[in-house]
């Protein structure tokens, strides 16, 4: 039986790529085709079951989401407290804006999304490739990159913040005992951020190790037949895991962009903010706010946040969407 040819292209009979399309022919269907393709689908399965069905899942929704977001906009208009609030329009969005710290907060959070995601694609994407070649011992290596997503966010966030101090941390004194430089991890402004973003990589590698696992199951084994004929493991990489796994990428940038937009626990735990304010986030400083008191201005930030995800995470949502590749 001979190996498919990178010659034929796409089967034009099925409507799809097939495997002798080559790495360089990896073209699917026209974006076009695809999202009619998955429109269509989504129609047959709200097709399926009546339309009672969805109801409690749409209470559910409008209680625990609907409802508290119309209440978040209508409390950020009030100076409030547990017992009374008092409408003053948009004086708090005013001086929220108008906080220095927010600005901080702002740059200080896209900085640490960026960052997170990018380096988690990075890293579990080549990890996912080795964790699911031939290697010995792969389901165990699996479960200890995967491992540190079960612990706390608090706990890793405390033991982290032990072990990055400057004297008696045993990062520093390992980095002491070989000569290397022993640099204030959180007591330096210029680094602080960052070394909370290395940390929160480290935790949340697995999860987008496991989708990208995932991601590279999902091709038909065709395709690495066809690459192996052609020119070994970097063919197998460049042309065939990664265009086929573009969604996983999608999925593991969009999920780690909106959890670093998000953070708080991990800042809070390790930095509390600082030194100074130099590792505020946007949810930092709103929580600086409410614990002094200022319930509506910070009932106010949180709507800014809000706003902000959205405006971030909905375009680019769409313009993934636009591009998944249909298998």
């Amino acid at each position: 039986m001979t190996a498919p040819s990178y010659a034929s292209g796409v089967d034009t009979a099925q409507g799809q790529l097939s495997p002798a399309a080559g790495p360089r022919g990896f073209a699917a269907r026209s974006r076009g085709e695809a999202r009619a393709a998955r429109d269509s689908r989504a129609r047959s399965v709200l097709a399926t079951y009546p339309h009672w069905f969805y109801l409690p899942a749409a209470v559910v929704f409008g209680l625990f989401f609907i409802v508290p977001t119309l209440l978040s906009f209508y409390f950020s208009l009030t100076r409030w407290t547990l017992f009374e609030a008092e409408f003053i329009g948009l004086a708090n969005f005013v001086e929220f804006l108008g906080d220095e710290r927010l600005m901080l907060g702002l740059r200080n959070t896209i900085i640490y999304a960026v960052m997170t995601s990018g380096l988690k694609v990075l890293i579990a994407l080549p990890l996912a490739v080795l964790l699911t070649s031939r290697i010995r011992l792969k389901t165990l290596f699996r479960g200890i990159v995967f491992f540190p997503v079960l612990v706390s966010t608090v706990a890793v966030g405390i033991t982290f913040a032990v072990l990055m101090q400057p004297t008696t941390g045993l990062i520093d004194t390992a980095l002491g005992v070989v000569g290397l430089p022993q640099p204030e991890w959180l007591g330096n402004p210029d680094i602080a951020l960052f070394s909370v973003g290395l940390v929160d990589v480290w935790k949340g590698i697995g999860i987008a190790m496991v989708i990208f696992i995932a991601g590279i199951m999902s091709i038909p084994e065709e395709y690495f037949d066809a690459a192996r004929l052609e020119g070994g493991a970097w063919v197998r990489f460049r042309h065939v895991i990664l265009p086929l796994s573009r969604n996983a990428t999608f999925a593991v940038i969009l999920l780690s962009f909106i959890g670093g937009l998000r953070t708080f626990d991990l800042i809070w735990t390790m930095t509390h903010g600082g030194p100074g304010f130099a590792s505020d986030v946007l949810t930092s400083v709103i929580y600086k706010e409410y614990q002094a008191g200022f319930y509506g201005l910070s009932t106010a930030g949180n709507v800014v946040l809000f706003v902000l995800v959205t405006i971030i995470v909905y375009p680019l949502m769409r313009f993934f969407n636009r591009r998944e590749l249909d298998l």
